[in-house]
């Protein structure tokens, strides 16, 4: 559905790029023509997928270790960067979740998810911006969040709190950054099956196959499809999108918000019941 040369001239930043999503948002960008910096804090496996993906898309992939909850490093790294090429865009893929009762957290564990989902969110798209604007260049910041940092979720609290700082920060500054020609949008996606979030937060098949379908397409997202609106927001035929979050998630937030859909539960005798068809 895009041209091949979509993204061609184009360079972006990926946090958590080494694997899973961000892995595959690295993937479309080089099929699109673009460039892309990965960075994480494992080094080996940043190192496997831009060694992967330049083999498959030619020398379109560099990489960077960088812990993004610190925030000279963040600096370095966005230094260094700049150095190779200026970027066009920054995506704010890396992220920290566990399923957990709230009342058995310690402070540490919040600060885990905090740190890694706020913190180093803010960290990364303040040392973008400011580069961006000193130079007088159009950037485009793309956050990924969730539909729960607007509703809430229990057992998950640290990412819920996070996630929705990262959503107001991107109101807040598509508003202030706009002018500057800094624009910011956020993709709330839901369930898309990757090794690491299965294992901390559907740990058993029980809870998978509850969370899997319980949206009303009654199935997981595909990579593609998420990856492709990753592309859109992007490129420049996005350009008068800002300040917006695009949810992805088949209607699962939706169909957990009506205080009557749980009649999708209710048999066709029931109706009939309801009715008065039935006596």
């Amino acid at each position: 559905m895009f041209v091949s040369d979509l993204l061609a001239g184009k360079r972006y930043l990926i946090t958590g790029g080494g694997s899973g999503l961000g892995k595959g948002m690295a993937a479309r960008i080089c099929q699109l023509g673009g460039r892309v910096a990965i960075c994480g804090r494992r080094e080996a496996v940043l190192q496997e997928t831009a060694d992967e993906l330049n083999a498959e898309f030619g020398d379109r992939v560099a990489w960077h270790p960088l812990d993004i909850r610190d925030p000279q490093a963040v600096e370095r790294v966005v230094d260094a960067v700049w150095a190779e090429q200026p970027l066009d865009g920054l995506i704010n893929n890396a992220a920290g979740n566990f399923l957990a009762r709230t009342e058995t957290l310690s402070h540490r564990a919040m600060d885990a998810v905090v740190n890694i989902v706020l913190h180093g969110t803010a960290y990364m798209t303040l040392a973008c911006g400011k580069k961006w604007i000193a130079d007088e260049r159009p950037g485009n910041v793309l956050s990924i969040v969730t539909t729960y940092a607007w509703t809430g979720s229990a057992y998950v609290v640290p990412s819920a709190m996070g996630k929705a700082a990262v959503l107001a920060m991107t109101r807040s500054l598509a508003v202030e950054w706009g002018p500057k020609g800094v624009r910011l949008n956020a993709i709330a996606p839901g369930p898309f099956p990757t090794q690491g979030a299965w294992e901390r937060l559907v740990p058993t098949q029980k809870l998978a196959d509850v969370w899997e379908k319980r949206n009303p397409l009654g199935r997981t997202g595909k990579h593609e499809e998420l990856m492709n609106l990753v592309a859109y927001l992007l490129s420049e035929q996005s350009a008068y999108i800002n300040g917006e979050v695009v949810t992805m998630d088949g209607g699962e937030w939706l169909a957990g918000a009506g205080q009557f859909n749980f009649a999708s539960m209710l048999s066709d005798d029931d109706w009939d019941e309801i009715s008065g068809k039935k006596s």
